[in-house]
């Protein structure tokens, strides 16, 4: 047998955001600190190299011109001008500088040096034997930058002029600028990741109550709701989810009510055929009157399942199919139908003309059910009209009859469903399952229309279908 998989462990979107939050801040962070530390180096070297340069070409100029600038005499040897150079210039803190002359003597500044380049031989000796003129050389101070210049007298002496320049301790004040950057890029990180926290925790409250309101949610209790809060992403998915839980609510009210309805209407009927299947015996006419009866019986349970069928699908965007439809010819079609209902006086007191938006075949159904309301609430050669008017904005047909009419405290009830109105004596009047007007109602609706009870001048009912023309 297979062990089961382990269960995902879950990270919560909350965490993974604030996650990936830092991580970009922090790939920002390093990147900007590696960046800046380059920068910073690469200018210290530039900036060392210019000093060099400088004190070099000084040395240079003076050469050229060979004067003392103080006497304006010239310069007798080289070791005069290098002497007469040297203790005119101001060196940095981390700036040597010496000379050196043909005879073996090295001319420095009497002043306390990070590093006396004049005491150490073994540091200025390869840099007077060097063919470079530049270059980098390890110390106890640390690595020094240097530069010579070689220099020749009138008399045929020579000598060299060499300026050093000790970079480590501006890398390192560069490094403590780097060390203060990353600290403050810590704190950095640990507030945008409480900023993150809450923030993400706002973002994403509207998902954990749709989350929770999942959870909550069964058959029997769709009325969690998300509260929907400002104009973003997520407020609009909260209000797409309570849309989702509006049509969820509405079509398993609309099957619960199918159900309820159904059992309530059809127990009656099942219960009589089966009470007569029961007791039903051997005499021939008395199976005849049984088979008869159950068989009357259900053909009404089928009728009342098709209307139900009906009124379920009426909830369903497709339950209505507009299209432009010639009035005239609906209004002739619907009163030749109305006509096979009953041998009645039946009238077409007015037509309306144009095109309008609608569903024939539902528009159709329910004027047919109007008119058999009638039928059954009238006699024979009792007057029945049938009509439709245009309007600039709306379109009517209405059924009116010469019956008992419509008591007025049945006037309120008689669209629901499985209501029956009083018949007021009606002779001809069957009892049906009380769907019919239900579904005149659906129909209506469905259009964005209305359907109302109206008395007929002189005594009748008069049903008005009013829908919109466009």
């Amino acid at each position: 047998m297979t062990a089961p998989a382990p269960a995902r462990r879950v990270v919560p979107a909350r965490v993974r955001i604030m996650g990936w939050m830092l991580l970009l801040m922090a790939v920002v962070l390093v990147t900007v600190t590696v960046v800046t530390r380059t920068l910073l180096m690469q200018k210290v070297d530039a900036d060392v190299t210019a000093a060099l340069e400088q004190e070099a070409g000084e040395l240079t100029r003076v050469a050229r011109a060979g004067v003392d600038r103080a006497t304006q005499q010239p310069f007798r040897n080289v070791r005069e001008l290098l002497f007469n150079h040297l203790h005119r210039q101001h060196p940095d803190d981390d700036e040597v500088i010496v000379g050196w002359v043909s005879s073996g003597e090295v001319l420095a500044q009497d002043r306390v040096e990070p590093f006396r380049l004049a005491d150490r031989p073994d540091v200025l000796d390869p840099i007077l034997s060097s063919p470079a003129t530049s270059g980098s050389v390890p110390t106890d101070a640390g690595e020094m930058r240097w530069i010579k210049v070689e220099v020749s007298g009138p008399v045929g002496d020579r000598g060299a002029f060499v300026v050093g320049y000790f970079v480590d301790r501006d890398r390192v004040d560069i490094d403590a600028t780097i060390q203060t950057l990353l600290v403050v890029s810590v704190v950095g990180l640990l507030l945008a990741a409480l900023a993150a926290w809450v923030v993400a925790g706002q973002i994403l409250t509207p998902v954990r109550l749709i989350r929770r309101a999942a959870a909550e949610i069964t058959e029997r209790d769709l009325t969690q709701r998300i509260p929907v809060a400002g104009r973003d992403d997520i407020a609009a998915l909260a209000a797409q989810f309570n849309a989702m839980l509006d049509r969820l609510e509405q079509a398993f009210g609309t099957q619960r009510q199918f159900v309820d309805d159904a059992s309530h209407e059809l127990r009656t009927p099942i219960t009589i055929v089966r009470g007569h299947l029961e007791l039903m015996g051997d005499d021939p006419a008395e199976r005849a009157d049984v088979v008869r009866l159950c068989t009357d019986e259900l053909d009404r349970m089928s009728r009342i399942v098709a209307d139900l069928l009906v009124l379920a699908t009426a909830e369903r965007p497709d339950f209505v199919q507009p299209a432009p439809v010639e009035v005239t010819e609906l209004t002739s079609d619907i009163y030749a139908k109305c006509r096979a209902l009953g041998d009645r006086d039946w009238r077409l007191p007015a037509i309306g003309e144009g095109v309008a938006s609608l569903d024939q075949q539902r528009v159709t159904q329910a004027m047919v059910q109007l008119a058999q309301n009638a039928v059954q609430h009238t006699g024979p050669g009792a007057e029945i009209q049938v009509a439709s008017t245009v309007s600039d904005d709306n379109l009517s047909f209405w059924v009116a009859d010469r019956g008992p009419g419509i008591p007025p405290a049945d006037a309120d009830k008689i669209f629901g469903r499985f209501t029956r109105g009083s018949t007021n004596g009606a002779a001809t009047h069957r009892p049906g399952a009380g769907l019919g007007l239900a579904i005149v109602q659906a129909i209506a609706e469905a259009h964005n229309g209305t359907v109302s009870l109206h008395q007929t001048p002189g005594g009748g009912a008069t049903f008005l279908l009013t829908l919109p023309s466009r």
